[in-house]
């Protein structure tokens, strides 16, 4: 039996435990933040899709356990490294994390493991950063001594047809030896492997993925725009085009970009073009019209207001939806905090509903919102807002209640559509 260690037990990291444990290995996840551990070892869940009853399972089976004690690296065959990697406030890449999760796995590493990394991030990362902090800390030599190998993560929180197994699995190694290794371990928990020629190409593979589709929901944003200046409600011409079957691809407008990829990972891109003098003005223009997104939403939610009679400063605001995608609990990068903040600055006093989130929990980027609750969903609750702005369109949301509850819906998701209730709905 394989152990694997999985350091970082987040969103990617704890699904990809699971399903080694499911596929028969024993898994030792590693994480800094002890009330995780914590939880974990207690079989309880913080993320919404993954059930207390899986993490039990594998708990009371004993091929899973959490620590925060790096030493158990010592007795692994595979170390996988599942941390974040965001962007400083400058846009530029932090990958502060692999960096210090690298000097903290290096002491640890003995010949013939594997680490492999999984964060998203530029190429060079993990053959240049990520090989050199772990052969300075462990006196060995990654392609020689241990394998090193990048295999980008490929998490769908919220799409129940998403499972760890069956997603096919890019896997890049730093020489062909360390490839085989990888596909060694990752082929325990997962179906299919697609091989690629090196760690570069592998952090490529990843990147070309969300650059795709940031460019294309920048493209049917700025489209939306046009197109409703015109008086053409893009929702529909969406629809319509995708009965084409073949040369064409949905995409949906919204009211800005969120998560932990695509508002991120086409900097990462960008950064690292300039130091081979490559421009990637295509990629910035992406960004710079999902950016301007949640202004263009705002703007569309004072004009709602003066269509009876009321200014947005002033005005209550419940904005519906925190977590960044619908059916989640993941508010990393939500557009939500975007919106809010700008409706606060215009005078707006502003309230949030999220079943999902139901307090605001500390973070870098927007943490003057910390502590703030989730109101109570109730027609009294929900009528006392002068305007309520759908930003996240969960299921288990009742919207033909809100049509009967709110005096006025801006609605950027297009769920009111074909929901007939007395309420103004303006789209966004």
């Amino acid at each position: 039996m394989k152990t694997i260690a999985i350091v970082g037990l987040g969103y990617v990291g704890l699904p990809l435990a699971l399903q080694f444990c499911r596929s028969g290995a024993k898994v030792v996840g590693v994480d800094i933040d002890a009330s995780k551990v914590d939880a974990l070892q207690a079989g309880c869940s913080y993320i919404k899709h993954i059930t207390a009853e899986n993490i039990s399972e594998q708990l009371a089976s004993g091929r899973f356990k959490a620590t925060t004690d790096f030493a158990v690296i010592d007795a692994v065959d595979a170390v996988i490294i599942c941390v974040p990697t965001p962007l400083n406030k400058n846009r530029e890449p932090d990958i502060s994390f692999i960096v210090e999760t690298g000097k903290q796995i290096a002491p640890h590493v003995r010949k013939g493991v594997l680490v492999a990394l999984e964060s998203s991030t530029y190429p060079g990362t993990t053959d240049e950063d990520l090989r050199q902090v772990l052969e300075a800390g462990s006196g060995l030599r990654a392609g020689l001594d241990f394998a090193l190998a990048f295999s980008p993560e490929r998490e769908d929180p919220g799409n129940p047809q998403s499972v760890v197994a069956t997603i096919p699995k890019v896997v890049g190694g730093l020489t062909p030896a360390c490839l085989e290794k990888a596909r060694e371990i990752y082929g325990i928990a997962i179906k299919t492997l697609v091989p690629v020629s090196s760690c570069r190409a592998a952090e490529a593979t990843k990147l070309m993925e969300n650059i795709f589709r940031c460019v294309n929901i920048a493209l049917v944003n700025e489209l939306k725009t046009v197109y409703g200046a015109m008086g053409i409600d893009i929702w529909e011409v969406v629809a319509a085009a995708k009965t084409k079957p073949f040369g064409f691809m949905p995409f949906y407008p919204g009211p800005g970009l969120g998560g932990h990829c695509i508002p991120i990972d086409p900097f990462y891109l960008t950064w690292k073009a300039r130091e081979y003098g490559q421009s990637t003005r295509f990629i910035e223009l992406a960004g710079e019209i999902n950016t301007r997104m949640p202004e263009q939403v705002v703007n569309r939610v004072a004009e709602a207001l003066n269509t009876v009679k009321k200014a947005l400063n002033g005005s209550k605001v419940l904005v519906l939806g925190l977590a960044y995608k619908a059916n989640v609990d993941d508010d990393r990068e939500s557009p939500s905090y975007v919106l809010m903040e700008l409706l606060k600055q215009r005078g707006a006093e502003v309230g949030y509903y999220d079943p999902y989130v139901p307090v605001i929990k500390p973070t870098r980027e927007h943490p003057q919102w910390a502590g703030t609750r989730s109101i109570g969903w109730g027609k009294e609750t929900v009528a006392s807002y002068d305007c309520v702005l759908i930003a996240t369109a969960h299921a288990c949301v009742d919207y033909r209640l809100l049509a009967e509850w709110a005096r006025l819906i801006v609605d950027t998701r297009n769920i009111m559509s074909g929901i007939v209730g007395t309420v103004r709905v303006v789209k966004a």
